[in-house]
């Protein structure tokens, strides 16, 4: 072999070893929920390969050369957690109903990426965006290309409702200040309609489809809780979402409504505040997952005592219905409605979604349970539970540290130390 030959090779060897060593990471993990077991492993070594798990062993094994360590040895290491309710583009402020004809889309995603670090920064490696302006796509595009540090978005674009209905982004505004809407901005009339908007969600990036099956406390309408849409309207959402490939869910406050997305086959029911024991029965008998969003209706509840922090018609429909969130929560919970974690965030302050889980735990959920809503049970709902929502070999490596045992003390998730996003460490 010549000479060059032989330096050649030595140098591809050299450097396959290196990129190879470099890209691994050992955690060394004093305690570890993997979202699996029900028992909490201690002494482990998570090896993680560049973006993914490779290997997880007892003990702490010692790091190759080249390989980078991690000293987790006083912490306890989860999944990274999952949100399956926030709207990344905004947060409640008294001046929220301005904001909509004051600020510019560029104005949206600017304070949008602050919100997504934050996010990110407090565990949440993936959140369910359930709707905007359409900012929110273009946010989860900067993220994924790595533009912008933030959690990886699952949008709904913008949210379908019908005219005067929650989502209809008309209401309150005088008329001829905004346009008709129609389905290209979401806003539907019957079965045909619904189609249209569907396929308009989807040209135009969506991820999955909401609709707002209820009137809502913040929209400024009179009624929080009628039903508001058909059957037969709810269900051609459904069924289009399907043809798209695409997973749906449902805002909803009032019984009746809810029963016709559960009928019409909705993937999830999000606050379902007045969920009767009927609609829980059917809920389990189709699989329908609950979004309970406890940390909204705490937050309306309050705020509604604020004078001045939310406009008048708003105020009794967020002390009617914001208190009753958590209650129903506890009801579903022991009626065996399956239960994603979601918060509303946005509604309440980005960053403090893990209060979701002190409010869970206070009604009656084992806190191993509300862990596991916020892991595994929400990556199910995505669909991505074969890459998501557990630490296992083979797995995307989204790992969240915290100080103490939340099995014990379940605040210590609102203080997280440690987190790693597809191996990558955003916080340490």
């Amino acid at each position: 072999m010549k000479l060059t030959q032989q330096i050649l090779f030595a140098f591809l060897f050299i450097f396959t070893t290196y990129t190879t060593t470099a890209q691994l990471q050992y955690l060394h993990c004093g305690r570890l929920i993997d979202g699996v077991s029900s028992q909490v492993r201690e002494e482990v070594t998570i090896i993680v390969d560049g973006k993914t798990i490779r290997e997880i062993r007892d003990g702490y094994t010692k790091a190759e050369d080249g390989a980078t360590a991690i000293d987790l040895k006083n912490k306890t290491v989860l999944p990274g957690l999952m949100d399956m309710h926030v709207h990344i583009e905004g947060e409640s402020n008294p001046n929220s109903y301005l904001d909509r004809f004051r600020l510019s889309d560029a104005d949206v995603a600017l304070r949008a990426t602050v919100y997504a670090r934050r996010t990110l920064m407090a565990g949440f490696t993936t959140v369910r965006d359930l709707g905007g302006s359409g900012v929110n796509v273009s946010l989860r595009n900067a993220i994924n290309q790595g533009y912008v540090d933030g959690p990886r978005i699952f949008t709904a674009e913008k949210a379908i409702g019908t005219t005067g209905g929650h989502a209809d982004p008309t209401n309150g505004a005088r008329k001829g200040l905004m346009d008709y809407a129609g389905p290209e901005v979401g806003v539907i009339n019957g079965p045909d309609e619904a189609w249209q908007a569907v396929r308009q969600r989807y040209q135009n990036g969506a991820d999955l489809i909401k609709i707002t099956a209820t009137g809502g406390v913040l929209s400024l309408a009179k009624d929080g809780s009628n039903p508001q849409f058909t059957l037969e309207e709810a269900s051609a959402i459904v069924q289009a979402a399907k043809d798209y490939g695409m997973t749906t869910a449902a805002h909803a406050h009032g019984p009746e409504g809810m029963k016709r997305a559960v009928l019409a086959g909705i993937t999830s029911i999000e606050h379902g505040t007045m969920m009767t024991e009927e609609v829980m029965d059917l809920m389990k008998e189709k699989g329908t997952y609950f979004v309970p969003t406890i940390s909204a209706g705490k937050f309306v509840a309050e705020k509604a005592k604020v004078e001045g922090y939310f406009p008048a018609i708003i105020v009794p429909k967020a002390l009617a219905i914001g208190p009753q969130i958590q209650a129903t929560f506890a009801k579903a919970y022991k009626k065996g409605v399956k239960i994603a974690f979601g918060t509303d965030s946005g509604v309440s302050p980005h960053g403090d979604n893990a209060k979701e889980f002190i409010y869970m735990t206070e009604a009656g959920m084992p806190p191993m349970d509300a862990i596991r809503s916020a892991t595994l049970t929400s990556a199910e709902l995505l669909g991505i539970s074969d890459r998501l929502g557990s630490i296992e070999a083979g797995k995307l490596a989204d790992i969240i540290a915290v100080k103490d045992n939340p099995l014990e003390k379940i605040e210590t998730l609102l203080e997280v130390a440690f987190v790693m996003k597809e191996g990558k460490v955003y916080k340490e």
